[in-house]
């Protein structure tokens, strides 16, 4: 009995490491292109992926960027967002997807379609690349 009360911890210990983000959950290993921002369809460019355990990374309208992820599905939080310095046209549109991705604050993937969402009532929708 003692031994089993000892190992506990250890488990807890090795559950620690498993990844219970967005990632984990489906959201992993794929390229995610944005289709719309809030019911509208999102006229540029812009990609998320999941690069590695607690990261994102993708590329904007004109910039690529990453940041920390690192809530437990389906929560999403999006930490030390930063962005290489380009300017481009379509820069505004840059800065109304990096803002609505900085709001999320909820997830759900389901197949090859990803949701992001926050209690206002905002939502960005994405679709896996092919």
């Amino acid at each position: 009995m003692l031994r089993a009360i000892a190992l506990v911890p250890l488990l807890a210990l090795l559950q620690c490491d498993k990844d219970e983000t967005v990632a984990a959950y489906g959201a992993g290993g794929k390229i995610w292109r944005l289709q719309e921002i809030d019911r509208q369809p999102f006229q540029a460019s812009a990609t998320l992926s999941f690069s590695e355990e607690g990261r994102i990374a993708g590329e904007g309208p004109c910039n690529s960027y990453s940041g920390v992820q690192a809530a437990p599905y389906p929560w999403f939080e999006v930490k030390n967002l930063s962005a290489t310095h380009m300017a481009c046209p379509d820069l505004e549109a840059e800065g109304s997807y990096f803002a609505a991705l900085m709001a999320m604050t909820q997830s759900e993937v389901s197949g090859d379609v990803l949701i992001l969402r926050n209690e206002d009532g905002h939502e960005m929708v994405f679709t896996a690349a092919e």
